[in-house]
C-alpha cells in the first residue's frame, strides 16, 4: 500500500504559492498585463522525472517497474492532496504500454483525483514522455488507480466530495461511477465466461520447435522490505510491490521465450492486504499462457514476518502480457506453451479468457465514442462493457459544456450541441413527478408508445440483468421509406450513485443473432441516447432527453431545430402528461389499498 509524509504535500503546495508570488512580483514590476491562467484543480500533481541509466534496462530503455513506481507515487499525492491524510493503493485498472521511453528522454506524469466516493477515490494518470533534443512528445499510458484514506491505526476516512469545474473534469467525475461498477463485477465476469467455455484444454498448433513446459518457465523470488520501500506508516509502497512482481514476471517471459520481452500490458488487479517494514516478499511468476505474438505471466506477492511458522499474507496477483520484439519493432511469433496438468491447465484457459476480457475492455470500453460501431455483438462476455460504454457514452454527452438553446415552446426546452461529426440534441421539461417514479416509468421500453407516437411497439427479449435489457422496437415509417424501422435496443438503467447525481436511462443499439435483420423492416440503430432525471424537490423533477443523432435522423432533428416542425416538443409534453397520469394512478391506488 502506498502513503506519502504530508510535510511534502505542504512543503511543495508553500514552495508553488512562494513561486507564484515571486513571478507574480516580477510580472508587476515588468508591466505584464498577462491574462491569469486558468483555475488548477487543487489535486492535480505534476511529475517530471529524467530517465538515468540507473532507470533502464539492457537495451537503455526505461524500466517498467521504475515506471510503475513514479505512477503509483504521483496517483498517492494527488489523493492525499484531497483526503489531507495518508492513502492506499487499493486496486489499479487495465494499463496498456504504447510506447517504450529511452535513457535521457523525460517521463511527464500528471495526476488528478475524479471522484471521491465515501472513503475511497479514483486518480486518473496520464504518462507521456518528452524528448529534450527534439522537442517531440509522445502519450505512453492512462491509467486510473483507487487509493483508501486511513486514518490513526487504519481506519477508514470518510471523504469530502470533489466537485469537478471544467468539462473534462464533470465528464471523468460522472463515468468514474460506471467504472466502480465495473471494477466490482471483474471477478464475476470472468466466472461467467469459463463456466460457459469448454472445459477441456485444446493446445495451439503452431509450426516449429515443441511446446516448452510451463515449468520451465516458473520463477521464486524473495525480498525483503526496507524503511526506504515503505512510508511514514511502515506499510510498503504499492509501486514497490509492482516493480518487484513485474520484475520476476519479465525473468519468467524470458525463459520462455530466450529473449528479452517488453511488457505491453498490466490486468486490473486489487491490493488484497498491506504489508510492512520488516517482512519477507515471496514473488512467484510463470507463464500462464502463450499465444501467436504475446504470452501471458501470471505473479503473486505474498508476505511473512520473521517467524516461519506464521502463514503467508496474500498481498497481491497480478497478470502481465508481454512481447518480444525484432529489430523493426513488430511482434515476434512465440513457442507454445505446455501447461502443466491439474493448476496449469486451469491458468491456461483462464488465460485464454482473460484475452478476450482485456480485448473487450480495450476495444469497447477505451477507444473513443467516434470509433464504436453503431451496433456491436451482445453476449455474456461482454455485457458489462457493453453497459458501461452504454452509460458512459450518455453521461459524457450530458457533461458536454457547449449545449446552445435551439427552442423553447412552453415548459419543453430544444437545445443543440454541433460536433465534427455529429449534432445531438437535447429536450428539457420539469414534471411534478418524485425522480425515482419518473425513472421507473420512463425505463420501461414497453411503454414508451404510451407517450411516443414513433414507437409502435416494444417487446422485452432478453432480460440481462436487473439494470440491463435489451428490446425489440418497431417505429412508424419515416418520410420516403416504404417500410416501418425496427431497432434491437440495450437499454440501460442507473440510480444516483451519491448526492447531485442523476437517474440514468441509457439506450444504444446492439446485434443479437436471434433477432437479425428482417425484410419487412428497416433496420435502424441508435448510437447514444436516453434519460437524464433530477430532483428539484420531492415531487418536482427535471427530466431531460438527450439524442445523438445518426444520418438517418438528422433530417428529423434539423426541422425540428429549424421550427419547421413542432413534433419533438409535441412528444415530450406528451411525455409530461403521461408521467402525470401515472403519478395519479398511482396515488389513487394507494388510496384504494
Amino acid at each position: 500500500a502506498v502513503g506519502l509524509w504530508q510535510q511534502v504535500l505542504r512543503a511543495g503546495a508553500a514552495g508553488a504559492e512562494s513561486g507564484r508570488k515571486g513571478c507574480d512580483g516580477a510580472q508587476t514590476a515588468q508591466g505584464a498585463m498577462a491574462s491569469p491562467p486558468p483555475a488548477r484543480n487543487p489535486t492535480e500533481v505534476q511529475m517530471s522525472q529524467l530517465v538515468l541509466p540507473c532507470h533502464t534496462n539492457h537495451r537503455g530503455e526505461l524500466s517498467t517497474g521504475q515506471l510503475l513506481k513514479w505512477i503509483d507515487t504521483a496517483a498517492c499525492l494527488s489523493a492525499e492532496r484531497h483526503a489531507g491524510c495518508p492513502c492506499v493503493t487499493a486496486s489499479m485498472d487495465d494499463i496498456y504500454f504504447e510506447h517504450t521511453i529511452s535513457v535521457g528522454q523525460v517521463v511527464n506524469i500528471k495526476a488528478k483525483v475524479n471522484r471521491a466516493f465515501n472513503s475511497s477515490m479514483e486518480v486518473g494518470i496520464q504518462v507521456s514522455y518528452e524528448d529534450l533534443c527534439s522537442g517531440k512528445h509522445c502519450s505512453i499510458c492512462k491509467a486510473y488507480a483507487t487509493f483508501v484514506a486511513q486514518g490513526p491505526l487504519g481506519s477508514k476516512v470518510r471523504l469530502e466530495p470533489l466537485i469537478p469545474q471544467t468539462e473534462e473534469e464533470k465528464i471523468e467525475h460522472s463515468i468514474a461511477a460506471e467504472r466502480r461498477r465495473m471494477r466490482l463485477v471483474h471477478k464475476d465476469t470472468l466466472k461467467d465466461l469459463l463456466t460457459r467455455s469448454p472445459q477441456q484444454t485444446e493446445l495451439e498448433t503452431r509450426d516449429g520447435s515443441g511446446a516448452v513446459p510451463a515449468a520451465k518457465t516458473r520463477v521464486e523470488s524473495v525480498e525483503l522490505v526496507l524503511p526506504p520501500h515503505a512510508n511514514h506508516q511502515g506499510n510498503t509502497f504499492g509501486g514497490q510491490i509492482m516493480a518487484w512482481m513485474e520484475n520476476v514476471a519479465t525473468i519468467a517471459a524470458s525463459r520462455l521465450c530466450h529473449a528479452h520481452p517488453t511488457l505491453r500490458a498490466i490486468e486490473m488487479f486489487h491490493f488484497r492486504g498491506p504489508s510492512q517494514v520488516g517482512d519477507r516478499l515471496v514473488l512467484k511468476a510463470i507463464v500462464n499462457n502463450a499465444f501467436k505474438n504475446s504470452m501471458e505471466v501470471g505473479v503473486s506477492a505474498e508476505a511473512y514476518g520473521q517467524e516461519m511458522s506464521v502463514s503467508r499474507r496474500h498481498i497481491n496477483s497480478a497478470f502481465m502480457t508481454f512481447v518480444v520484439l525484432d529489430q523493426d519493432g513488430h511482434p515476434r511469433t512465440l513457442p507454445m506453451l505446455a501447461p502443466e496438468p491439474g493448476d496449469g491447465e486451469r491458468r491456461y484457459r483462464e488465460a485464454s479468457a482473460r484475452k478476450k476480457i482485456r480485448l473487450d475492455r480495450k476495444y469497447v470500453v477505451s477507444c473513443k465514442q467516434t470509433e464504436v460501431p453503431l451496433s456491436v455483438p451482445w453476449d455474456q462476455s461482454n455485457k458489462v462493457y457493453l453497459s458501461y460504454n452504454n452509460v458512459s457514452a450518455l453521461k459524457m454527452l450530458v457533461a458536454k459544456a457547449n449545449w446552445a438553446l435551439a427552442r423553447e415552446k412552453e415548459k419543453v426546452r430544444m437545445y443543440t450541441l454541433e460536433e465534427d461529426k455529429f449534432l445531438s440534441f437535447r429536450i428539457e421539461i420539469s414534471v411534478g413527478i418524485a425522480a425515482g417514479r419518473a425513472f421507473s416509468l420512463l425505463s420501461n421500453l414497453e411503454r414508451r408508445h404510451e407517450w411516443d407516437s414513433h414507437y409502435v411497439s416494444a417487446e422485452l427479449v432478453q432480460k440481462v440483468d436487473d439494470d440491463d435489457m435489451i428490446y425489440h422496437v418497431v417505429s412508424q415509417k419515416l418520410r420516403h421509406e416504404n417500410k416501418p424501422q425496427d431497432f434491437v435496443i440495450l437499454a440501460s438503467r442507473r440510480k444516483p450513485c451519491s448526492m447531485g447525481d442523476p437517474y440514468v436511462v441509457a439506450f444504444r443499439s446492439v446485434t443479437l443473432p436471434t433477432h437479425p435483420a428482417r425484410a419487412e423492416f428497416t433496420r435502424g440503430e441508435t448510437l447514444c441516447s436516453g434519460f437524464c432525471i433530477w430532483p428539484e424537490s420531492e415531487e418536482m423533477s427535471k427530466v431531460a432527453y438527450y439524442n445523438q443523432a445518426t444520418p438517418g435522423y438528422l433530417n428529423y432533428v434539423t426541422t425540428n431545430v429549424a421550427g419547421l416542425s413542432s413534433d419533438i416538443c409535441s412528444t415530450f409534453e406528451a411525455c409530461e402528461k403521461f408521467l402525470l397520469k401515472n403519478k395519479e394512478d398511482l396515488i389513487s391506488r394507494m388510496q384504494d389499498f
